[in-house]
């Protein structure tokens, strides 16, 4: 016979725990609130199971439930375990609900407000939309298998291989996110490394890297010349990509706040960097001097656009191009020019030149130890450059006094 009955439990108003024999407690809490316990011994272990709250589980109830519980200890079941286990399972049949653009919507409604460039933004549902909903939108997120991701990623992995490259890695960052939530266990069907590197070629492979057309570094001072005649905002844009050997959308999204003209430096934030981290960029005469022409347009913008309170886009330098009939050529190859003329002409090391132009050392190592920025070299570098790039055109740069100069 158990030690509780029912009026004694209605009367229970002392915090405490209050056996009834064989493991059931009652535990009463503060506000009189009353839950039981069924404690037992499994192996070596002493384990305690919730059976619930009283009265929405009667005395009767809970000495029911205690019996059944302890049955299976008979049998060597721990009662314990086979709940988690049967709560597991439920929760897996309601996680095979869950489908696969459910899971990704969810996902970059979590993730969007930490993505900084607004093209990312908009390419995750698109590319999405275009290429894995087709296949496996619909399909439960737990069966989605390496077949399923195969066939989104063949048709496009040696025709569009960057875009392939993409859809694959997002795919991957949903599935895992289902699997961290529990609507799906098991490998990662979209995995690279180790899965799909064994049944898809390389990127490299699949498809050569095309690089940027760039201007070759002896026709820029002729360029430069050309556009310091035109007086367009988008002309000068251009002139500055080039003295400064930054990417477009850097210089045609600078605000004037960037702006230390005293100090002579061009802070860009890291929120417009494509490593995410601020760049210090020294500013020459001839960088000024296109400063100095784009006072007084624009509070806000250095580059303002046609459109009030925006900057230019970066068809406009593009359309610079193409009216000089220079078309073949794109803005960001200047870049690759910068790139070649410093390794052809000068004696600059590599690392200067490489921090000049913001690329991200592979080097893991390197990177942990590299602590400055080498901003007086690179202006000494970008001095050296401005010179040669507003040189006259029909005077050949000597490597010799470059060097002499690095």
């Amino acid at each position: 016979m158990g030690k509780l009955t029912a009026k004694l439990i209605e009367n229970l108003k002392e915090p405490g725990k209050y056996e009834d024999g064989d493991g059931l407690r009652l535990v009463v809490g503060k506000g009189a609130s009353r839950k039981w316990v069924l404690r037992y011994r499994f192996g070596q272990q002493r384990r305690e199971m919730g059976l619930g709250s009283y009265p929405a589980v009667s005395l009767k109830a809970a000495r029911d439930a205690s019996a059944a519980l302890r049955a299976q200890l008979v049998q060597r079941v721990d009662p314990l375990a086979a709940k988690q286990a049967e709560e597991e399972a439920q929760r897996l049949v309601v996680a095979k609900t869950w489908t696969f653009e459910e899971c990704a919507k969810e996902y970059i409604s979590a993730h969007s407000l930490g993505w900084k460039n607004e093209k990312h933004r908009q390419q995750w549902p698109n590319t999405l939309a275009t290429y894995a909903y087709p296949v496996i939108g619909s399909k439960p997120v737990q069966e989605v298998t390496t077949a399923d991701v195969l066939a989104i990623l063949k048709p496009i992995w040696m025709s569009k291989t960057e875009t392939a490259s993409r859809v694959r890695n997002r795919i991957e960052l949903v599935l895992d996110a289902a699997k961290a939530q529990g609507y799906r266990s098991g490998e990662n069907p979209a995995l690279w490394r180790g899965h799909l590197d064994k049944l898809l070629p390389r990127r490299s492979k699949a498809r050569a890297v095309t690089h940027r057309p760039a201007m070759p570094w002896d026709e820029v001072p002729a360029f430069v010349r050309l556009l310091e005649t035109k007086r367009s905002g988008a002309a000068r844009a251009l002139r500055f990509t080039i003295l400064t050997a930054r990417r477009s959308t850097e210089v045609l999204h600078a605000t004037w706040s960037e702006f230390d003209l005293k100090a002579r430096v061009w802070t860009i934030p890291g929120q417009r960097m494509k490593a995410g981290k601020p760049h210090r960029v020294p500013l020459t005469e001839a960088m000024l001097a296109v400063l100095e022409l784009q006072r007084g347009h624009d509070d806000v913008w250095v580059f303002p656009g046609w459109r009030l309170g925006r900057p230019f886009s970066n068809m406009a330098m593009v359309k610079v191009m193409r009216d000089a009939a220079l078309g073949h050529f794109v803005p960001h190859g200047f870049r690759s020019t910068f790139r070649d003329w410093a390794a052809e002409c000068t004696h600059f090391p590599s690392e200067v030149v490489e921090m000049a132009l913001a690329h991200t050392i592979e080097n893991r190592v390197e990177a942990a130890y590299r602590r400055g920025d080498l901003f007086e070299k690179r202006r000494t570098l970008m001095e050296v450059w401005t010179a040669y790039s507003t040189s006259h055109p029909a005077v050949k740069v000597e490597r010799n006094l470059i060097h002499a100069a690095a």
